[in-house]
């Protein structure tokens, strides 16, 4: 489903909006297929830590892949899918970068939580609604596996962020969470928050796996120069003068190759 008008006016007004039926149950199985063979192919790796930022966890995990472009022709596509330009460009303008993509797995029973946070505490840019999240639930995404919380109209403040001892890399804060909403979303679901929306995922303690595919997009005029610089990893525009459908930033078309990907995958075709 496209994005309502509703959709808009509650992103622009609380940072965040919901689409429970965004993708259809045929890519959906196509994602899963897909994050399966990542996950065989040991391409996903733990970033949870015994509280000292850097011995991983031996008892909980919280897998990761970013970027995703590089390693699956697939994901690479799905930054290009008409909805998902169409919703992104309601939201925050044109012309619109992709800026990063990325899958966070949190196995059955052992799935450990990303604390809290805010996206533009890592991006800076001078106005949170010019960059938004689309975060896509490859499985039912509830409150017993843990499922992303927000926290509405948080764009309007901007929290202390530290490094967070729980994780390799991150960095977390300490909003108000009795504010906190949470995105209760059935398979295919999306949510879209813009950077300043503080937001924290659960852990996973029921007896299924449970992901979510994140996509990040910028409006290009709100990006730093260090955004946009040539020796980063890539950044395609997806509307504007600029947007070659990736083939500048990668060499190949990928806009208009989504249904050929989502066949190739539910066929088991290698890339």
């Amino acid at each position: 489903m496209p994005l309502t008008d509703a959709n808009v006016q509650q992103f622009k007004t609380e940072g965040y909006t919901l689409v429970p039926d965004f993708w259809s149950p045929r890519e959906v199985d196509a994602m899963r297929a897909e994050l399966a063979t990542l996950v065989r192919n040991g391409k996903l790796r733990n970033v949870k830590t015994e509280g000292d930022g850097k011995t991983h966890s031996q008892t909980q995990q919280n897998l990761q892949i970013c970027p995703i472009w590089h390693t699956s022709p697939f994901f690479r596509a799905v930054g290009f899918v008409p909805k998902v330009v169409d919703a992104v460009t309601r939201l925050i303008g044109s012309p619109a970068i992709q800026q990063l993509d990325q899958i966070f797995l949190k196995p059955a029973r052992t799935g450990a939580p990303t604390n809290w946070h805010q996206d533009n505490a890592y991006f800076k840019i001078p106005d949170p609604l010019m960059g938004t999240a689309v975060w896509s639930a490859l499985h039912d995404a509830t409150v017993e596996n843990g499922t992303m919380r927000l926290i509405p109209g948080s764009f309007r403040e901007v929290y202390e962020h530290k490094r967070d001892p729980e994780s390799d890399h991150h960095i977390r804060c300490w909003p108000p969470e009795e504010r906190a909403v949470y995105a209760k979303l059935p398979a295919g679901g999306a949510a879209f928050f813009c950077y300043g929306t503080a937001h924290a995922t659960g852990t996973n303690g029921t007896d299924q796996d449970r992901a979510g595919l994140a996509l990040h997009y910028l409006r290009a005029d709100y990006a730093s120069a260090e955004l946009l610089a040539e020796d980063r990893n890539c950044r395609p525009y997806v509307t504007g003068p600029k947007a070659t459908g990736g083939l500048k930033e990668y060499g190949i078309t990928v806009a208009g190759t989504w249904e050929q990907e989502v066949a190739r995958v539910l066929a088991g075709r290698p890339a």
